[in-house]
């Protein structure tokens, strides 16, 4: 039995500039199957803003573009699709006041699925017991991306959006990381999507999406 996709993205066109400055891409169409599947890309080609766009956090601009997640559509039931999606940008500076502990608080709220048992077991696999009182201003750019990596892997969406999550992490992090994302391979009911410049060995990929090709 062929696995059933999890997000369904048809029709994506983006462009930062009105016409006619060119698209990032055109009509582009992908279908995440259950697991881990693989952006991939050279600079300026668009893996960022993509990301964006399956997280609901940039605005469809094709008329005919369509967004669904387990058949829930972005355009006619936004608040529902964005609970099956987890997504936290490291480069926004809207929690920079926050510390670890109140956004792994607040994260819940959004998540219905949330499993508290995940975070703490990615608090204590990423090493941020002692920044949970830390403003995430006050660290370093490798912490603050692992703090926003484990309010995500725990959301228990059916979507996990990751951006470059190896970045400045420390070597024990990208192991412990690497685990859990081959764990996350073998899920029959959710799907991760990862952009970066390159796949890591270890992790069984349900696809790759390559822009800019």
């Amino acid at each position: 039995m062929h696995a059933l996709p999890i997000l369904k993205a048809d029709a994506l066109s983006f462009s930062y500039s009105p016409p006619p400055a060119p698209l990032l891409f055109d009509q582009l169409s992908i279908h995440l199957l259950p697991g881990v599947t693989f952006v991939s890309g050279d600079e300026s080609s668009g893996k960022t803003t993509l990301l964006h766009l399956l997280a609901g956090a940039l605005p469809l601009s094709a008329p005919n573009a369509n967004l669904q997640i387990n058949g829930i559509s972005l355009t006619e039931n936004r608040p529902a699709y964005l609970q099956q999606v987890a997504w936290l940008d490291p480069r926004d500076t809207a929690l920079d006041n926050h510390t670890a502990r109140q956004i792994f608080k607040d994260f819940p709220a959004n998540h219905p699925r949330f499993d508290a048992d995940a975070l703490q077991a990615h608090i204590e696999g990423l090493s941020l017991t002692p920044h949970l009182d830390k403003a995430l201003y006050m660290l370093s750019s490798g912490t603050r991306r692992k703090v926003l990596m484990a309010a995500v892997l725990a959301s228990g969406a059916a979507v996990t959006v990751l951006d470059q999550p190896f970045m400045a992490l420390d070597r024990p992090s990208i192991g412990y990381l690497l685990q859990v994302l081959q764990r996350a391979s073998r899920s029959p009911d959710r799907a991760c999507v990862l952009a970066d410049y390159e796949a890591h060995e270890g992790v069984t990929l349900a696809g790759v999406v390559a822009l800019g090709g």
